[in-house]
């Protein structure tokens, strides 16, 4: 327990570095009225959104403001807390402390809450990032299995140059041949689109529908780097694991090969898997930038690039912390995974 509540102050303290880092990034890059209200907004309309968003303010208060803002725990106005519509358990009087869902301010573009822009992305991503980690883990573990098995085969020497390939391969060039190749050359025998979201919009009828067909290229593409890395790690461990004495004992037992590959070397192998796997999972939960643009799959990573090009600062600072708490909160979830694979490990 005490291990945990150490995590969790680091992770707390992690969360406020990349506040001020966010916080300083977007210092300078225009002037956010002008970016809200565009090129034909009044003096005094600008100083009032100048005033809403602080920037009458001197920066170490606006820090503070924007702080107070995007913490669960914070003290408001009942006033801010109306304007705002903050959603949460607040107590006191005029001024309020309460427990909240963090405040990311509103789009400049879309004038929506941030948060609420990011939500309708993260569908998108979630499926993503699951659809493209289940591939990698299932192959990579199978083929790094069979090549720690079957060392020195061509099997092993196959497995060994395609994960170099993936690795070396970065996401955004795969990305561009894997959707020109099958989504372009192919597409007739294929049938697969170059471009599409999670759900599509029916153009006779106008109904949203579900388009899991347009999950199979982006997943494939993101998954392939993780697979490969996945296979190396798992072969790595695995043949390390063959050559313990308690393997050759299990085996002298009389144990079939597949129980003793399988349920007493494979099961203490997984550990370094396992961190590959919640470090890949983070990163693509985060949002995998590059895959999902040039697929046009509608997530954190389209919405983040999307909001660069408009100079949407409140969603680009958003989807930054919203990053830094997923890989937060997975790594403290392997935590607790390796405990449950291998009970040899003390939390």
């Amino acid at each position: 327990m005490s291990y945990l509540i150490k995590k969790l102050c680091y992770s707390i303290l992690v969360l406020f570095g990349v506040v001020i880092l966010v916080f300083v990034m977007f210092q300078g890059f225009g002037d956010p009225a002008r970016l809200v209200v565009g090129q034909t907004g009044d003096k005094k309309t600008m100083d009032n959104i100048r005033k809403d968003l602080y920037l009458d303010q001197p920066k170490w208060k606006q820090f503070i403001f924007y702080l107070n803002d995007v913490s669960p725990l914070a003290i408001h106005s009942g006033n801010d807390i109306r304007q705002k519509k903050l959603k949460g358990f607040f107590i006191g009087g005029s001024i309020k402390f309460g427990i909240k869902v963090p405040y990311l301010r509103k789009s400049y573009q879309t004038k929506k809450d941030t948060i609420d822009v990011l939500a309708e992305a993260l569908l998108g991503t979630i499926v993503l990032a699951t659809a493209a980690m289940l591939f990698a883990v299932i192959s990579g573990i199978v083929l790094g299995v069979l090549s720690a098995v079957k060392k020195g085969t061509w099997i092993d020497t196959s497995a060994v140059f395609a994960s170099i390939a993936g690795i070396s391969a970065p996401s955004f060039f795969m990305a561009i041949i894997i959707a020109y190749l099958f989504g372009v050359i192919l597409h007739p025998f294929t049938g697969l689109h170059l471009t599409g979201s999670l759900f599509e919009i029916d153009e006779v009828t106008g109904e949203k529908y579900l388009a899991l067909q347009n999950l199979i290229l982006p997943a494939f593409t993101l998954g392939i780097r993780p697979l490969a890395i996945i296979t190396q790690l798992t072969r790595s461990s695995m043949l390390d694991v063959l050559q313990q004495d308690y393997i050759r004992t299990a085996y002298a037992k009389g144990l079939r090969k597949r129980t003793v590959i399988f349920k007493h070397a494979l099961r203490n192998a997984l550990n370094p898997v396992i961190t590959a796997i919640t470090g890949w999972f983070a990163e693509l939960l985060a949002g995998a930038f590059f895959v999902e643009y040039i697929f046009g799959w509608k997530g954190i990573g389209k919405i983040t690039v999307d909001a660069l090009e408009k100079l949407d600062y409140p969603v680009v600072m958003g989807a930054v912390l919203l990053s830094a708490f997923i890989f937060i909160l997975i790594n403290m979830l392997a935590d607790v995974l390796y405990r449950i694979v291998d009970p040899r490990i003390k939390i």
